[in-house]
């Protein structure tokens, strides 16, 4: 008797088994069975390659999630850069307008030139004590003059023409005899101050 003989010898009695059960058990053991196969299939092929992507989806979220903060941020920097050449820009139109330090004898000058021009007298020019600012310091002068309104007017618009920065504050005016007028005024203009570096060294010395 061959090793074919005793194989098949040996499932006769599982073959008649399966011969005597009912139609409906055969069905649920074919069904456990493909269950078990099904089964066996999810667990060992399926579920390692589902973690697999749900770890790369996982992964590609954040990397999307990484791009979008990139984009933000570089939007944000374009927005900033355009603010800040726009401040530039600005700030260079009103630095033209404030005289440097070697101008601001000229531009004492032509203002007291522009008063004379206009027909005042000036009974009082005195240039007051620099103001500082940030980056500007203010520059006052006391005026007391004399004329008529109209040399006055005259006067006025000769400052508001002038390249550089007048204001004119603390403003008093008195009827003198005449058609003439005592006027009291401060004419406020500005000087551009660079920023110094060594004042930042200072600093860090001190500390030392």
């Amino acid at each position: 008797m061959n090793k074919k003989d005793i194989s098949l010898n040996s499932l006769e009695p599982l073959i008649k088994q399966i011969g005597e059960l009912t139609k409906i058990q055969r069905i649920i053991i074919c069904c456990a069975v493909v269950a078990l196969i099904v089964g066996g299939f999810v667990y060992f092929l399926y579920m390692p390659k589902y973690e697999d992507i749900n770890k790369l989806n996982k992964d590609i979220a954040t990397q999307e999630e990484k791009l979008n903060s990139t984009k933000r941020s570089a939007a944000q920097y374009a927005d900033f850069q355009k603010k800040l050449e726009n401040a530039q820009a600005k700030f260079n139109v009103v630095a033209r307008a404030l005289p440097l330090k070697d101008e601001v004898p000229a531009l004492l000058t032509g203002i007291s030139q522009a008063g004379k021009d206009s027909g005042l007298s000036f009974l009082l020019f005195k240039p007051e004590k620099e103001v500082m600012k940030e980056f500007y310091a203010e520059l006052p002068v006391t005026m007391n003059l004399s004329g008529t309104y109209h040399d006055l007017g005259t006067f006025f618009d000769a400052l508001a023409g002038m390249s550089r920065i007048v204001n004119v504050k603390k403003f008093d005016m008195q009827i003198a005899k005449g058609s003439d007028l005592k006027i009291a005024c401060t004419a406020e203009t500005y000087k551009f101050v660079e920023p110094k570096p060594e004042t930042a060294d200072a600093g860090k010395g001190k500390k030392k």
